[in-house]
C-alpha cells in the first residue's frame, strides 16, 4: 500500500511545475518544494514540537538470567582464546624449526598456520557472540568475571535482562532501576545496554544487577522493571517524523519557499534522547520550527534517498 501511495504521489507531481526534472534530486541537502495542492495530495502535515524537560520512565519486562548460561559462554570464550594462543605458539615454533633446518617440513608449517588462523577465527567469533549476548560484561577483566560468577553461584548477585517489546532504539537509561517483585520494590543497578535484540519481541534490552535480592528471586523469575531515562531537556516529535539513515536521524522542517504559494522541506539533523510513548524527545530543534509529522517517508522517497522512516519501520 505504501509503495502504491508513493507511485500515486509521483504521478500527481509529474505534471506540476515544482517537479520539472525527470528524476528526483538525490542530494539530501537540497530542500524539496511543494505547492499547497501537492502537499495535500501526498498527505504531508506539519506541527511544532513540544518542549519536555524531565526524566521519562520506561516500563520493561525483566527476567532473572540463569548463571549457567554465563558460565558456559565465559568458558567458551576463554577456551577459544587459549586454543588460539596455543595454535599461534605452535605455528611459530614449527616455523622457527623450518628456518633452522631442524626436521620441520614446509607442509607441517603450512598446516600449523592454517590451524592458527582457524583457532583465531573461532576466538573472534566467541568474543563477538559474548559481546552481543552479555553487552557490558564483555569489557570486564577475567578476574572480574570470575568474581561475578562466584557471587552468582551463591545468590549474592543476580543478573536481570530488562526488555521493552517494540522498543528497538535504545535510549540513555539512568544508573538505577526498580524491580516490582510481589509489590516490593527491589533496587537494581543498570550495567548497560544489550546489543542483541530479541527476534520475536523486537525489543531493546538492558542488563541489570541485583545485590542480595529477596528470597525466591532466582533464575527464571519474571518481574516488571521500571527504568528511568537520564534527565534531559528537548523537544517532543512523533516517531513517524524521524527519518533514519547511515548519517543519523533527521526530521523535515517546513518553511516558505521563494515561489508564491509553495512550501519548502529541508532535512534537519536531530539527536534522539528518549522515547516517550509514541513520540521521541530530541535535541537539535527550536520551538519555532515547523516539523513534518505526517508524510516524512514520502518526502524522503521523493528525494531519492536510501533510508527508511519510523512509520515504515512500524508498518511495512
Amino acid at each position: 500500500m505504501r509503495r502504491a501511495a508513493r507511485l500515486l504521489s509521483w504521478a500527481l507531481l509529474s505534471g506540476c511545475a515544482a517537479a520539472t526534472a525527470a528524476e528526483p534530486d538525490s542530494n539530501p541537502a537540497t530542500p524539496l518544494s511543494l505547492t499547497t495542492a501537492q502537499q495535500q495530495a501526498v498527505g504531508v502535515r506539519s506541527e511544532r514540537p513540544l518542549p519536555l524537560g524531565s526524566a521519562v520512565e520506561i516500563e520493561a519486562f525483566g527476567t532473572v538470567l540463569d548463571p549457567l548460561a554465563l558460565l558456559t559462554d565465559v568458558g567458551r570464550l576463554e577456551s577459544t582464546q587459549a586454543a588460539a594462543a596455543a595454535a599461534l605458539a605452535d605455528a611459530a615454533r614449527l616455523e622457527q624449526l623450518y628456518r633452522d633446518d631442524e626436521r620441520a617440513s614446509l607442509k607441517a608449517v603450512q598446516a600449523a598456520r592454517a590451524q592458527s588462523i582457524e583457532a583465531r577465527s573461532q576466538a573472534r567469533a566467541a568474543q563477538l557472540g559474548f559481546r552481543l549476548q552479555w553487552g557490558p560484561l564483555a569489557s570486564c577483566s577475567e578476574d572480574e568475571r570470575r568474581a561475578l560468577l562466584a557471587a552468582l553461584a551463591t545468590g549474592a548477585r543476580l543478573l536481570v535482562r530488562a526488555a521493552v517489546p517494540g522498543y528497538r532504539l535504545g535510549a540513555v537509561v539512568g544508573p538505577r532501576a526498580l524491580l516490582d517483585v510481589d509489590g516490593v520494590n527491589v533496587v537494581a543497578r543498570v550495567l548497560g545496554p544489550l546489543p542483541r535484540v530479541d527476534p520475536q519481541l523486537q525489543s531493546a534490552a538492558w542488563l541489570l544487577e541485583v545485590q542480595h535480592g529477596p528470597q525466591g528471586l532466582g533464575p527464571g523469575v519474571r518481574a516488571t522493571v521500571h527504568l528511568q531515562t537520564t534527565p534531559a531537556a528537548g523537544l517532543l516529535v512523533p516517531a513517524a517524523a524521524l527519518v533514519y539513515s547511515p548519517d543519523g536521524a533527521f526530521v523535515y522542517r517546513e518553511s516558505r519557499a521563494p515561489a508564491p504559494g509553495s512550501l519548502q522541506y529541508a532535512l534537519v539533523p536531530v539527536r534522539p534522547l528518549a522515547r516517550v510513548g509514541a513520540a521521541w524527545l530530541v535535541a537539535g530543534l527550536t520551538r519555532a520550527d515547523q516539523i513534518v509529522v505526517q508524510g516524512a517517508g514520502v518526502l524522503w522517497s521523493m528525494q531519492g534517498i536510501g533510508g527508511f522512516s519510523a512509520a515504515e519501520e512500524d508498518h511495512d
